[in-house]
């Protein structure tokens, strides 16, 4: 094996750039889409029937296909709309769409949301009657109940499980290579094997970033965790 080339500076830049991309799609997407799954999950636990069922049908289809095919229908497919082109050097949002960086990072908001939205609102449903009771007893409104019990202890039953959809569109980032003029790490590491012809060195080490970021993110959700959660501990007697 040749890790020369892979350790050298221009490669190591190439990564560190790559590293960038990842860390910067992977962050904005999931803050993007914490704020719409919000809002999708309220939708799916309301009792507007056909506001619950429009954005059901939107998570369905999220979840129920390929993020790759997502990527590929909004750079590929709106992106390139003949109208879209048309327009989008004055009209806006449709200037985003020149931007690859701004197609991916579409895709994989929308998608981190729709699955997102369905733990938050499974979360919601399961929220104990005793806190809403006890909040209705204090004189609380519908909505400060909402904002301030059912929500907040939604959120906090929803950590285990985002912690793994956090996890997964940290690896699910790798998609933006096929996102022409995107380095990501995999983009990276692509350009390094098709230049030297060197496969296992750079995706093994692609791999290793990965792996890092990964152990990372475990490990701030265990504090968070640990933090949050506490009150869900057994106690010590």
């Amino acid at each position: 094996m040749n890790w020369e080339v892979i350790f050298s500076a221009d490669s190591l830049a190439m990564f560190g750039e790559g590293i960038v991309t990842t860390l910067t799609l992977l962050f904005a997407s999931v803050a993007i889409g914490a704020v719409l799954a919000v809002a999708f999950a309220l939708a799916l636990t309301s009792n507007n029937k056909v506001l619950a069922g429009i954005v059901g049908a939107y998570t369905f289809v999220v979840r129920g296909t390929p993020l790759l095919i997502q990527v590929y229908l909004i750079y590929y497919g709106l992106a390139q709309l003949e109208w879209v082109q048309a327009h989008w050097d004055t009209v806006w949002p449709l200037v985003y769409f020149k931007n690859a960086f701004f197609c991916a990072l579409l895709a994989f908001a929308l998608n981190t949301a729709g699955y997102t939205a369905e733990m938050l609102a499974g979360s919601i449903r399961e929220t104990n009657a005793g806190e809403i009771e006890a909040a209705q007893s204090l004189g609380m409104s519908r909505f400060k109940i909402l904002l301030r019990v059912v929500l907040p202890s939604a959120m906090r039953r929803t950590l285990p499980a985002y912690s793994n959809e956090v996890v997964m569109m940290l690896q699910s980032t790798s998609l933006a290579s096929a996102v022409p003029g995107l380095l990501d790490i995999t983009a990276a590491a692509s350009r390094i094997y098709s230049d030297f012809y060197l496969p296992f060195e750079a995706y093994l080490f692609a791999a290793a970033l990965y792996l890092i970021g990964t152990f990372a993110l475990i490990a701030l959700f265990r504090l968070a965790e640990k933090h949050f959660l506490a009150y869900l501990a057994p106690r010590k007697h």
